[in-house]
């Protein structure tokens, strides 16, 4: 078990800096990066972690937008989620990347190694946010639209601390299928103090979730899913009709994904929603040390 806290980092971009987190220590073993999800931070990986052999090395960011890293005026375009960890790859150049990424993070990985090819030894893709190819159509020429027209814009933001947070959501779907570990850490590091002087507000803005969930095929990954050079894990929620875009009872990934990735592993996790590392923290670091 990896207990021990991270060390905080901050990596200076052109638009601002980038929070990342580590654990371990360099070795001689692959290090694992590990990409969290729309809305999230990097400490919701915490019990991922923990379930790890002792002294893996980890790397963890918080996205843009996210967490403890820079916030811009909207995340309309996912790339640049990918480019600006381009410097935090670069920076172990010549130690070999097993990549994990859940949702938006498993997007955004297939474009990291997709421009570092050399990086990565293994790439596993958590129910990522690429769905079928036609889909995709015209999404880049479309308009960006007013994040306040989406339903997620209206979360609340305000909290008096996490353990209200925490209360509040733990009952509720689909936070009640969490380990409450994981829900534990995404309170505790997903808040930071308000604005106003009082309490606490999401790190991540309503505004700014709002702007990726609405943005989620304006870039379409199969333009680079073809330049892939690491073999590929794939593993995927069951899939059926979404009730709207903030149904994660169902998987957003597209069934074929994985005999179109030639993926050497396709599993459907049955038993989970789209929220795979929350609900199933341990699974998933079994699943990861098998390939450190």
């Amino acid at each position: 078990m990896t207990e021990q806290g991270p060390t905080t980092h901050s990596l200076a971009t052109p638009d601002g800096d980038i929070c990342w987190f580590e654990w371990g220590q360099l070795g001689e073993g692959a290090t694992l990066l590990l990409l969290h999800a729309t809305g999230f931070h990097a400490r919701c990986w915490d019990r991922v972690v923990a379930a790890l052999p002792p002294g893996t090395h980890v790397v963890a960011p918080d996205h843009r937008g996210h967490g403890r890293s820079f916030r811009p005026a909207s995340l309309s375009d996912w790339t640049i989620n990918a480019r600006v960890l381009l410097p935090l790859v670069d920076r172990f150049a010549g130690r070999p990347f097993v990549g994990c990424g859940h949702s938006m993070g498993g997007y955004v990985l297939t474009r990291l190694a997709a421009e570092r090819r050399e990086a990565f030894r293994h790439l596993v893709l958590i129910d990522p946010v690429i769905m079928a190819p036609a889909l995709y159509a015209g999404g880049g020429d479309a308009p960006v639209p007013d994040p306040a027209e989406f339903p997620v814009s209206r979360r609340r933001n305000q909290w008096a601390d996490a353990d209200e947070m925490r209360a509040r959501f733990a009952d509720r779907l689909p936070y009640s299928r969490w380990d409450p570990r994981v829900l534990a850490d995404y309170c505790a590091h997903g808040l930071l103090p308000a604005a106003s002087g009082e309490g606490y507000e999401l790190a991540c803005p309503p505004a700014l979730e709002a702007s990726m969930y609405q943005n989620a095929l304006r870039n379409d990954p199969y333009a680079w899913l073809g330049a892939l050079a690491a073999p590929v894990t794939l593993i995927r929620a069951p899939a059926g009709t979404r009730d709207g875009a903030l149904d994660f009872s169902q998987s957003p990934t597209w069934t074929e994904l994985g005999p179109h990735l030639g993926a050497v592993r396709d599993e459907l996790w049955a038993q989970n929603s789209h929220f795979i590392p929350m609900e199933a923290p341990g699974r998933v670091a079994d699943l990861l040390a098998g390939l450190l």
